[in-house]
């Protein structure tokens, strides 16, 4: 088996042309695949944002969640306990102040308006056996219409 004389400019051989056809392939294919997957992302980035904007609020509390989860997942330092405890401390004082304050005031102008406790209790369970009451007759009435529709 004779190979054949080579030209004088070239100075590849088959193997290394396949092999460079190979890296050009290669290279092809994970070009590909990372225009696909930056695609794929953008989208999903896209979707993420108009959710965001659609519905803020759950957005909030999906990251106030994140946070909390986060934060009590990750252990506390004792330089950090040190430094934040009368932070907390203060705090804690201050809502509770805050509460019993909130208490007696709304107490206080109950009483101004000649209003018991059992009095509120009574009213607002006359309002809910009220709401009860609309609520059973709408979905009795939405009923009946459901059926004389079918009906037709």
């Amino acid at each position: 088996m004779s190979k054949a004389p080579q030209k004088a400019g070239n100075t590849t051989t088959p193997k290394a042309e396949d092999a460079a056809e190979a890296r050009t392939d290669a290279y092809g294919k994970v070009s590909d695949r990372v225009a696909a997957a930056y695609a794929a992302a953008r989208e999903k980035t896209g979707q993420a944002g108009e959710k965001i904007e659609a519905n803020p609020l759950a957005a909030l509390l999906g990251g106030i969640a994140i946070g909390a989860i986060a934060g009590a997942l990750i252990p506390r330092l004792a330089k950090e306990k040190d430094l934040l405890a009368p932070l907390g401390d203060k705090i804690g004082e201050a809502a509770r102040a805050a509460l019993d304050a909130g208490k007696s005031a709304g107490a206080g102008a109950l009483e101004e308006a000649g209003l018991s406790s059992d009095q509120i209790r009574s009213q607002v369970s006359k309002l809910v056996e009220q709401a009860l009451k609309a609520a059973s007759e709408a979905g009795t009435a939405a009923v009946e219409a459901a059926r004389e529709s079918a009906s037709r």
